[in-house]
């Protein structure tokens, strides 16, 4: 199992820097987020002993009951809320996580502005930006973002940049590519644009060179997920 996870991740790794070669970006500059969700702690141990240290969970209680005793054994490990975020949550997560890549709605930002103010941490926060206008999916309206961003700043939420998910089964460059811009236009700082959370098993070397800053991947670490 171990020696399968270390060849899964070095391939994964290659992948990435093909990518940055021909989109003539540092590899360093791509964070690759092992997206566990469902996935239970024996398969998650394997990629840890080949040297990955950052994961991504979906739901707070989830990896409340998966991250605690792995942290103790490898204080390195970080952990990225990559799913939708209840704002009831908001305590649990800023407590567990290092960083949010769901922010998407007033509430939700001063809920953890008031979980970050008690906690005494600051927790670095993506917004997600809703790029395909889909009703039924998570992330800010695309109308919405200056106010949401403004909103953030002024309850001194760190801002780590952009996030969002493509609707399925449509190309998603144009959506990476518009994400790039958003995040360039609200976020250029000395001249470094924001960090750009996007990109999946299926289309992360497209996301990458459309400018990805974290790449969030599940089945091309872990296999496919067992059906219901």
């Amino acid at each position: 199992m171990s020696e399968n996870a270390a060849t899964l991740l070095a391939n994964l790794q290659a992948e990435i820097a093909r990518a940055c070669r021909i989109a003539r970006r540092d590899p360093a500059g791509v964070t690759l987020v092992a997206v566990s969700k469902t996935r239970p702690v024996e398969d998650i141990l394997p990629l840890v002993e080949a040297g990955h240290m950052v994961f991504g969970e979906n739901r707070v209680q989830e990896a409340q009951a998966k991250f605690p005793a792995l942290r103790e054994q490898y204080p390195g490990l970080q952990l990225h809320l990559v799913g939708q975020l209840q704002s009831n949550k908001a305590d649990d997560a800023v407590a567990l996580f290092d960083a949010i890549h769901s922010l998407d709605r007033p509430s939700l930002v001063t809920a953890l502005g008031k979980a970050m103010d008690k906690a005494g941490r600051r927790v670095p926060c993506f917004v997600q930006v809703n790029v395909g206008e889909e009703e039924q999916k998570g992330g800010c309206a695309i109308a919405d973002l200056p106010a949401l961003l403004g909103q953030a700043r002024a309850a001194d939420i760190p801002l780590a940049g952009l996030m969002c998910v493509p609707p399925a089964d449509i190309e998603p460059a144009p959506f990476f590519a518009f994400l790039d811009k958003l995040a360039r236009d609200h976020g250029l700082a000395d001249e470094q644009p924001w960090g750009r959370s996007m990109g999946m098993s299926g289309d992360f070397a497209t996301a990458i060179m459309l400018g990805a800053t974290h790449v969030r991947v599940g089945t091309a670490l872990f296999g496919s997920r067992a059906a219901n």
